[in-house]
């Protein structure tokens, strides 16, 4: 009898043991937690790409979404010195262009124009694009080879208006956190970015801004650890509940 028992236990124990592996490997089956996508994207961006990475994550339970903004030339820098990222959306054609092969799919997903950023109030009166080379004017820019950089120096050649700059920055937020910390006059950013600015900036349009239009193309990158995924969070900056997040901060079709 004592013999039989402990047949018994052991077969008990082993169909347990057996079951709560199946019922472990099932959980695991068709399961995407632990799975981490990494978007960078131009600072300019920031508010859309961050409501935009919320929403998929929510609409994929378990997968983090994390995001790196910056200047588009800077995070290009990043990617090429081997920077782990699976999309990347820049904020025109050239930088994304500069990526080579490493963009497997580049598509143009919005655009966006410049607008001039003062303190609160406009205080020194800033009233269009040819007051920012007036004597004694302190205006900020992003550098040359930052897309917003860019875009204004194709401004001053359209005008013919010479701005010189008591700095350049790398981005568009080092831009205004220069104008609303009061260090400039002015500064020019994107009209998008005096819409998420907030009361932080008075923002002044200008006609000419027109003559300048940044495209922003967004990809997913070679050497991504899940290029499924990544083609996701791409179609979904593309389809309609992406270009209504983008269309509502002030982003313009491509």
């Amino acid at each position: 009898m004592t013999r039989r028992t402990d047949l018994s236990r052991i077969r008990t124990t082993a169909v347990v043991a057996a079951a709560a592996a199946l019922a472990l490997s099932g959980c695991a089956g068709g399961d995407e937690s632990d799975k981490e996508l990494t978007v960078f994207a131009a600072a300019s961006l920031t508010d859309t790409f961050t409501e935009l990475a919320e929403k998929f994550e929510k609409d994929h339970p378990g997968v983090k979404v994390t995001t790196s903004f910056g200047g588009s030339s800077d995070l290009v820098a990043q990617i090429e010195d081997g920077a782990p990222a699976d999309v990347f959306a820049s904020a025109d054609t050239k930088n994304m262009d500069k990526l080579g092969k490493l963009a497997t799919d580049p598509q143009d997903f919005a655009s966006n124009t410049l607008e001039i950023a003062t303190p609160p109030g406009n205080p020194a009166k800033i009233t269009g694009f040819k007051d920012l080379a007036g004597p004694g004017a302190k205006v900020v820019v992003c550098a040359v080879e930052v897309p917003c950089g860019n875009a204004t120096a194709q401004m001053e050649q359209k005008t013919g208006v010479d701005i010189e700059p008591v700095s350049e920055e790398q981005s568009v937020s080092d831009v205004l956190a220069k104008v609303s910390s009061g260090d400039a006059d002015a500064g020019l950013v994107y009209v998008t970015d005096v819409t998420a600015a907030g009361d932080t900036v008075t923002g002044v349009e200008f006609p000419e801004s027109d003559q300048v239009v940044n495209t922003y193309p967004i990809s997913t990158l070679d050497g991504s650890d899940d290029a499924d995924l990544a083609q996701e969070f791409v179609d979904l900056a593309l389809a309609e509940a992406g270009r209504k997040v983008l269309s509502d901060a002030g982003f313009g079709q491509p």
